[in-house]
């Protein structure tokens, strides 16, 4: 499986011949619009900066989209929507997120979305469980910030932590950096420009891993 970062929220994740895009952005946030061939397209919710479908073009005759909760499965990929708050107050401020859980190649992944909660509610972190990838949103602003991605990250303690949805070059939301989010786990990591991984690969379950990924 190898992971490829564009920025804000998005990801192209791919396994063989599958491909599968979560949250296209749209050239409105800064950032040029992620471009590619893909099977099917998560939405965490229905946003500019994440749902820009029509960036995507189809591997086949149309793109299987996902767009809100509920039970999927296409080419042997198993993904359930849970719903969750984009904000503190229980989606009045900012609506709802869709939290996307990803089992493929064996492995469990996690995209938080724009996940915006103070506290991470007993039903989502049972849904949840132990992913082996989260993808977890640390920039603040819209979304929890590094010092509540870091607590999250610790309540959750996946094998692999990729963080998104903080500040990068072009961007124009006001997010802080990766650093925050490092500096509150303690830790330091080169940033990489694509993510290979298999479920033989995974850190212990007692080491979790922080990857960091350069955007295209």
């Amino acid at each position: 499986m190898v992971i490829t970062y564009y920025g804000l929220s998005c990801f192209k994740i791919q396994s063989g011949d599958t491909v599968l895009a979560i949250d296209p952005f749209s050239k409105e946030s800064g950032l040029t619009s992620p471009r590619f061939e893909a099977h099917a397209v998560l939405v965490t919710h229905d946003h500019e900066n994440h749902n820009n479908i029509e960036a995507l073009s189809s591997k086949d005759d149309h793109i299987f989209k996902i767009t809100g909760p509920g039970e999927y499965e296409f080419k042997g990929i198993i993904v359930r929507g849970i719903e969750s708050f984009h904000d503190a107050k229980n989606g009045k401020q900012r609506g709802k997120n869709t939290i996307y859980i990803i089992e493929w190649d064996g492995m469990r992944i996690a995209h938080l979305g724009d996940y915006g909660e103070e506290d991470l509610r007993s039903e989502i972190q049972e849904t949840l469980g132990t992913p082996d990838i989260l993808f977890l949103p640390v920039g603040g602003a819209d979304t929890i910030d590094g010092e509540a991605a870091a607590k999250l990250a610790n309540q959750i303690e996946p094998r692999v932590i990729i963080p998104m949805h903080y500040k990068i070059s072009g961007l124009k939301a006001k997010l802080d950096g990766v650093e925050v989010f490092m500096k509150e786990m303690g830790e330091r990591a080169e940033a990489e420009e694509k993510f290979t991984i298999k479920k033989s690969g995974l850190p212990a379950a007692e080491e979790s891993k922080i990857v960091i990924l350069k955007t295209p």
